[in-house]
């Protein structure tokens, strides 16, 4: 198979007259999962530690995370077809190849070394043989003895007979683990035995080791999935996988209720914790029948397993998720004939036989239930960012609930840290560490960026809405900039867009509209769509919080009247105008003072920024200058001030205002100055704030020219009155000031 081809292409197909199973496979696949070893092994030590309350909420809290994951596999999976890999396939076609190989390497590593957690386990059913051993023989036998030789048959039956043999071995011991549960209910408590014989009432203690139990107990919550690795062999995925799901979760949640009243009914807890194999002594013919259960459930987990496991290798092969082609294609291959993952199946028993080998993999049991939540949180985020951000072509036949698929990854962190704080921090780090070793040789693929893109366009969407519905309430009471700015120039200064940048950063949100000179066409349109993604790229950095467009216009008062009546993408209309222009060649200043009396039309206020080509040194800070005959302007000078200062660029530097006013009036003056500072609960010392006495004839430009030469910015108000009779005279003759921002405010602003 061709590992070049593209992610669509590489997906494993199994020829359609090889799709030869229907959803049984599917149900007792997951089912024998479930049943597993943790059912025979551990509930007697749960019920026995927590009491049968204390369990049942053991089991609640295992569901809050297995159902919703069911149902949320249930969705994805009658939205497409679900290939070869399963859980992978799903994964990886919604957050992208890169994070699905991820993720699906610790899946498959969790799948393979699960096999040799069974066998281990599977070794448990024949204590009484190592018993016999140590007490006819004094012989200390290790349990490879057993475990080593059924990894070995069980691996060259799947190689020489195919999934086929395998499932039809599935039926058998699920028929053998259903007669064990059956004899187990219909047995009575042996004779002596300490138990009630019915439930006691208020049968919890132990609360505080919840989550110790839990961690023993978990294994017996990750089977649920397993019959998804069987998709690409099915002849209706899209069927087989939810109807098989969620029917074996639902039969192991039923089964768990059962056995743990039955052992509360049937032992007493010391009975319980005294001995691991309590279910012996209560089943009928339990002293055979119990350890051929044991046996069944643990090689029925194994054997699913062992089906799975390669599946997921062999997609992740196919996906090329693997630095080297050759390994790729080599883990790719399949049976000439049936279509099995033959070396998938031997990479997978070859890692189930050094585990087995080591005999003990209890702390390796942890991180792989880690790495199974990773996969069902994923699981559940997908189902929810899909209920809010899916496109029109997510159409699942089965659809769970959002607040199910949010409760399920929100239980599956916290149950990852509640069981071993170090061994999810362990999981998370190697899962970070595979994704950059993975994206390091597949930079070009992409995937996760869609939906979240989709899910955050639904939640802007509805944002708008509520938005623009409290507008009319909530600008009574609070203002922020909503501002826009018309350009041509975006390529030869950079100052307005900087400024819209300052605004937008924290509390404001600026448009940037970059201007096309003409009619709208062809030509200007694709002209518009090139320079867009210049100027995307131009501006493209962390501190970037401006929405950059594009508009066709044929004058500029025609691009200002299609601007402002439109609101902003923000959801709250646009309350404020910037215009720049070139401080020592104003070349445009005359269309923009031509445009001032339309701007004021609608109610907004209004920013000239005059760009001087002195480089703006952000450590020598901003100069506000407040006029006393302006005084309507003040407020939002010193609201700008404050809200420019926020962005990063200014981190470095502060805020001097300069006040003016009329002889006699100094005192007044300052204390007004003072009670502003103290109560807008301003950044700006007294030590900042500087009164100055103006008497007839004097010149405030001279002022700001002496006093504000190096400061980076000069902030100063204007009156459009002034403006329209005086003209571009008003703006002049602030040689000495490096950038001036002239500010005239609709109405006076509130800062307390």
């Amino acid at each position: 198979m061709d590992c070049c081809k593209s992610a669509e292409q590489k997906v494993m197909e199994v020829p359609a007259g090889k799709r030869r199973f229907g959803t049984a496979p599917v149900y007792f696949t997951a089912v024998s999962t479930i049943l597993g070893a943790i059912l025979f092994l551990r509930f007697g030590y749960a019920v026995g530690t927590l009491g049968f309350w204390g369990t049942l909420l053991l089991i609640i809290l295992g569901h809050a995370v297995t159902i919703p994951t069911a149902l949320a596999l249930s969705e994805l999976a009658t939205n497409k077809r679900v290939e070869g890999g399963g859980e992978y396939f799903i994964i990886s076609r919604s957050f992208g190849l890169n994070i699905g190989a991820t993720i699906g390497i610790a899946l498959f590593l969790s799948q393979a070394i699960s096999v040799a957690f069974y066998i281990i386990a599977f070794t448990e059913a024949f204590e009484f043989f190592f018993n016999f051993a140590v007490q006819r023989f004094s012989l200390v036998l290790p349990r490879q003895l057993i475990s080593l030789p059924v990894t070995v048959i069980l691996g060259l039956v799947i190689l020489r007979k195919g999934s086929n043999t395998g499932v039809k071995m599935l039926y058998a011991v699920v028929a053998v683990l259903f007669i064990t549960l059956v004899l187990f209910f219909l047995g009575k408590p042996a004779e002596g035995s300490l138990a009630p014989g019915h439930l006691p009432a208020g049968d919890i203690r132990n609360m505080g080791d919840l989550f110790l139990v839990f961690a023993i107990c978990f294994p017996a919550f990750t089977g649920m999935t397993a019959g998804v690795g069987l998709s690409g062999d099915l002849r209706n995925p899209a069927r087989s996988i939810p109807m098989g799901t969620i029917l074996a979760t639902v039969t192991g949640l039923i089964v768990y209720i059962l056995v743990i009243w039955k052992l509360a009914v049937s032992a007493s807890p010391e009975e319980m914790l005294g001995n691991q194999l309590i279910m012996g002594k209560i089943a009928v013919a339990g002293a055979v029948i119990v350890p051929l259960g044991l046996a069944a459930s643990t090689l029925s987990s194994a054997l699913g397993s062992v089906l799975v496991a390669p599946r997921t290798l062999q997609a992740l092969a196919n996906d090329a998720s693997f630095p080297s082609m050759r390994i790729n294609r080599w883990l790719a291959a399949a049976g000439s004939s049936d279509g099995e993952p033959v070396n998938a199946t031997m990479v997978t028993l070859m890692i189930a036989i050094l585990f087995v080998a080591l005999g003990n993999v209890n702390a390796v049991a942890e991180i792989i239930s880690m790495f199974f939540l990773v996969t069902y949180g994923a699981l559940c985020l997908i189902s929810f960012l899909n209920h809010f951000g899916a496109s029109p072509s997510y159409r699942p036949s089965f659809r769970s609930r959002w607040y199910l698929s949010l409760l399920g990854f929100v239980v599956a962190v916290i149950v990852m840290f509640r069981i071993n704080t170090l061994y999810a921090l362990t999981a998370t780090i190697l899962i970070v560490l595979i994704y950059s070793y993975i994206n390091r040789y597949h930079r070009n693929r992409t995937g996760l960026e869609s939906l979240f893109a989709n899910t955050l366009f639904q939640i802007n969407r509805n944002l708008q809405v509520y938005l623009q519905k409290s507008e009319s309430r909530r600008k009574e009471k609070e203002w922020r900039p909503g501002v826009i700015c018309i350009s041509k120039d975006s390529f030869r200064r950079e100052r307005a867009f900087k400024l819209l940048n300052w605004l937008s950063y924290s509390y404001g949100f600026g448009t940037y509209l970059h201007r096309i000179d003409g009619y709208y066409s062809r030509a200007t349109s694709q002209q518009a769509s090139e320079e867009l993604a210049k100027l995307i790229e131009l501006y493209e950095t962390s501190h970037n919080h401006v929405y950059v467009d594009t508009i066709i216009s044929p004058s500029y008062t025609s691009a200002i009247v299609q601007a402002i009546q439109v609101p902003g993408i923000s959801g709250m209309e646009n309350n404020m105008v910037v215009f720049e222009y070139d401080k020592e060649n104003p070349e445009n200043l005359g269309e923009i003072i031509d445009n001032i009396r339309l701007i004021k039309a609608g109610n907004f206020d209004i920013c000239l920024l005059s760009s001087a080509v002195k480089e703006m040194n952000y450590s020598k800070g901003i100069h506000v200058w407040i006029d006393f005959n302006e005084p309507e302007n003040a407020s939002l000078l010193i609201l700008l001030s404050f809200i420019i200062s926020g962005h990063p660029d200014w981190k470095k530097s502060s805020i001097r205002v300069f006040s003016t006013c009329k002889p006699g009036q100094f005192e007044d003056t300052r204390r007004e100055m003072a009670d502003l500072m103290r109560t807008g609960r301003l950044p700006i010392t007294e030590n900042n704030v500087e009164i100055i006495e103006v008497t007839h004839g004097s010149s405030v430009k001279n002022l700001i020219n002496e006093k504000s030469a190096a400061a980076a910015l000069v902030m100063t108000g204007f009156r459009p009155e002034t403006l329209k009779h005086n003209g571009e005279t008003v703006l002049g003759g602030y040689d000495e000031a490096g950038t001036v921002l002239f500010v005239n405010s609709q109405y006076q602003k509130e800062i307390v």
